[in-house]
């Protein structure tokens, strides 16, 4: 990660004491950000290009809400698709269908916007400030249709630039640099982290293991990281997971890995699935590592179950037996126009190739978890031989795949 990060650095650095990004070389950067967007995109030159960029980025970030949508209104007037010209061009190729009329159908089916995000992200920290920029747009389109173009180019753009060949895998421990742990601390969205020694718990320990996934380009920014406990057996509740007091499993004793919180980290990112290659890469690092490692689950949330038991008018104080009876309905029963699961986090993990193990009552008595769950946790199982074959027949026919105990727990229930 350093190596990367100095690499960029050095580049950066390099280049400005070379002298050519003073302004007076490439004429008057200004300071309205309309004039300053037609400096960006009238330009040609890389440098030139690089030094309007990062002056217009600048105006952009400093702008507020009225404004901040005012100038994607403009941009998109502007720079939108010519339609006239993508007509000329379909109907050219139609006639035409040679090489060179499909790289100018190709050319002219893209709003020339997309261009200013690529010269957006030569700047310094471009990449991260284009998801910081995302992520603003994200928390203002409900309101303004026109920035929903804006954020469904840039998703494009990231799912190229995210590619997961480009992620560098990096466990954290309580050895990792402060600046990092805090955003841990901070990004941590399954079990709240309430102090550091609850942190050391869950890092420090030869039992538990933390991963997360970086781009070279952002090394101080982790963009989704996963908690796993290593035990002898699969647990039943979250409480003897993460409580701060408790035996450490010795490592001739470990033959369980548990994935307890998967956690994404950068809203600017979303709708792009990091979790499933998170998973796989860390179940396969953690075999290599430890040998009697032979199983690994899940030790998940249903979070949409008690909306779904208020949605379907079923009693929230119903007994123990007939509450589980429903969260098997919920989970293995879809009630959407799809066909997935109803639960987002099961949809997660069975098209990742899992299968629901067991569900457990009583699991997760914290607020949230009663709030979101009724306090159900499920185990989900990674069978690292079957994962691609399971994927596979989840998308082909959406039957979740359930293990024998929780088929014989259906029949016992009478679930049909």
């Amino acid at each position: 990660m350093n190596f990367f990060q100095n690499l960029l650095s050095s580049i950066m650095s390099r280049s400005r004491q070379g002298g050519y990004f003073r302004s007076k070389d490439f004429g008057i950067l200004h300071e309205n950000i309309n004039e300053a967007l037609e400096s960006v995109m009238s330009k040609s030159g890389e440098v030139s290009s690089l030094v309007y960029a990062e002056h217009l980025s600048n105006l952009i970030e400093g702008l507020d809400n009225e404004q901040f949508i005012d100038f994607f209104n403009v941009l998109k007037e502007k720079y939108d698709i010519d339609a006239d010209s993508l007509s000329k061009a379909s109907k050219e190729y139609s006639q035409n269908n040679t090489q060179k009329n499909l790289e100018i159908i190709s050319k002219a089916s893209k709003p020339n916007w997309i261009e200013l995000f690529k010269r957006l992200n030569t700047v310094s920290e471009g990449t991260l400030r284009l998801v910081r920029l995302r992520e603003r747009i994200r928390s203002l389109k409900k309101d303004n249709p026109n920035l929903a173009f804006f954020d469904s180019s840039l998703l494009d753009l990231f799912k190229h630039w995210f590619n997961p060949s480009f992620l560098v895998l990096q466990k954290i421990d309580w050895a990792t640099p402060a600046n990092i742990l805090e955003k841990i601390i901070a990004y941590e969205a399954v079990h709240e982290i309430n102090s550091w020694d609850d942190l050391r718990a869950r890092l420090e320990p030869e039992d538990r293991r933390c991963f997360a996934f970086f781009h070279p380009l952002i090394p101080n920014e982790p963009l989704i990281f996963v908690e796993v406990a290593l035990s002898n057996n699969m647990p039943e509740s979250i409480k003897e997971v993460i409580k701060i007091d408790r035996s450490v499993t010795l490592d001739q004793d470990i033959n369980t890995a548990i994935f307890y919180s998967i956690s994404n980290c950068q809203e600017g990112l979303s709708g792009i699935s990091f979790g499933n290659f998170l998973i796989k890469n860390v179940a396969h690092q953690l075999k290599q590592e430890i040998d009697g490692l032979n199983r690994f689950v899940t030790l998940s949330p249903a979070p949409g179950f008690t909306k779904w038991l208020k949605e379907n008018s079923i009693d929230q104080n119903i007994q123990e037996d007939i509450l589980l009876k429903q969260a098997l309905v919920y989970l293995i029963d879809s009630d959407r126009t799809d066909g997935f699961p109803n639960d987002p986090v099961a949809k997660f993990h069975l098209g990742n190739g899992a299968i629901i193990e067991r569900v457990n009552l009583n699991a997760d008595l914290s607020v949230k978890g009663i709030e979101q769950s009724k306090g159900i946790m499920v185990n989900y199982l990674y069978d690292l031989d079957v994962l691609e074959q399971n994927h596979e027949l989840f998308f082909k026919t959406k039957k979740v795949q359930l293990s024998s105990g929780i088929i014989s727990l259906r029949k016992k229930l009478q679930i049909h």
